[in-house]
């Protein structure tokens, strides 16, 4: 039970709205994330290095935590119409005033995380330990001290491995090839599908720190970012969680940002800023909100119509074109090659008029980006030129006009 994400029947994907104050993701979870099919939400906790110092934090973060009567009866209703379980006013007064799982707000038992490693899950064990975590976050490529297989009874383990390799593989460096995925998962060495978590960037490696390096592709190179984002949606392995991150001015010496360390947008006060949304739902004061944009969006939207079903149909040219389809809800094709794509391919689905989902979607009876024409036998033509904003096309059943 401890490796289900648990998420509301239909939904498939968590995001990480990274250093968002609690009013905006309460907010965000009722204008954006529970209409557009987001499964869960992951934000930051402090950091506790013993038992003392975890029982201190919850202590002085509730005695600290100036919110009133409206403002926790207004959390407890958002989040219920957001998780649809039930929700106890100190726990959620709890949850506002300490960092984590925003939809696991059951309360904790104090963590020991000095000393011995092997103690630590000794303790674990014994003390039958259920952290607000659902998930342990691993930093394992392989060869390192500590190993995944090592946490995996205790729930999903972050694959660190996956966004490393991916970003190899979109950014073609090492004469790595898109097609090289037809394996993709468990075949390049990844744990398990059931025990693994897989992101394409996390809040530490998109600024060069943590596993992957420069590999890393996160919204800086927003190309390739929808891209690789967009792989991942689309296929079975893992539980996604993609990133909702916020710009700093990068200052690079020697290949080194020295200004990886800077906050959250803020005021002149220190306090963050709010997350103000743009008439095109994009977000402004210094805010990316990459689970906004369109592409990324649409896919996980993709991703929840097309759950549980086999991926089938792979197609490549032996170079950066590739495509594949999930079951008969789904199909997706890429260009990463530096030349245009221009196939006709079987996609296993009915025919009919489908709505690209990523150079638009589906608007009433009409499409607002790409249609694709999908014949009786389920075959349909694909053009994507390696100059388009976006090469790579997405169709699924709810997108058929």
């Amino acid at each position: 039970m401890q490796h289900n994400p648990n998420f509301q029947h239909g939904r498939t994907t968590i995001v990480q709205l990274f250093e968002w104050r609690w009013s905006d993701i309460a907010a965000e979870c009722e204008r954006f994330l529970a209409p557009k099919g987001f499964g869960g939400i992951q934000v930051r906790r402090p950091r506790v290095t013993s038992a003392a110092e975890d029982k201190f934090i919850r202590v002085t973060s509730l005695r600290n935590c100036r919110l009133t009567a409206a403002q926790i009866r207004d959390q407890v209703n958002a989040t219920q119409r957001f998780s649809s379980r039930h929700i106890s006013r100190t726990a959620v007064k709890r949850r506002l005033c300490e960092s984590g799982l925003y939809s696991k707000i059951a309360p904790r038992k104090p963590l020991l995380r000095t000393g011995n490693r092997q103690k630590r899950l000794a303790w674990a064990k014994e003390h039958k330990e259920w952290t607000l975590d659902q998930w342990k976050s691993v930093i394992d490529l392989g060869g390192e001290a500590i190993s995944y297989s090592e946490y995996i009874h205790l729930g999903r383990v972050t694959e660190f491995k996956y966004g490393a390799k991916l970003g190899n593989i979109f950014r073609k460096w090492n004469e790595e090839k898109l097609f090289y995925t037809r394996t993709w998962g468990e075949g390049w060495g990844f744990m398990s599908d059931g025990n693994a978590v897989v992101f394409v960037d996390n809040h530490d490696n998109q600024r060069g720190h943590g596993a992957g390096g420069s590999s890393i592709i996160t919204f800086w190179d927003s190309k390739l970012y929808k891209m690789a984002v967009g792989y991942m949606l689309a296929h079975p392995y893992g539980v996604a969680r993609i990133m909702s991150s916020y710009r700093w001015n990068r200052n690079f010496v020697n290949g080194k940002d020295q200004n990886d360390w800077m906050g959250p947008p803020a005021n002149t006060n220190g306090s963050t800023k709010s997350v103000p949304v743009n008439s095109d739902q994009t977000c402004g004061d210094g805010w990316v909100c990459e689970h906004r944009w369109r592409q990324i969006t649409n896919m996980v939207i993709f991703r929840n119509v097309v759950k549980q079903q086999p991926q089938i149909s792979w197609w490549d040219n032996q170079s950066n074109q590739v495509a594949f389809g999930r079951g008969d809800l789904g199909f997706i094709v890429f260009n990463n090659d530096d030349w245009d794509l221009d196939v006709t391919l079987n996609t296993g689905m009915s025919g009919g008029t489908y709505c690209d989902v990523i150079s638009g979607q589906k608007d009433g009876n009409k499409c607002t980006g790409k249609q694709i024409i999908v014949s009786k036998d389920g075959n349909a033509h694909f053009k994507i030129s390696n100059t388009d904003e976006d090469p790579f096309i997405a169709i699924h059943a709810e997108s058929k006009l």
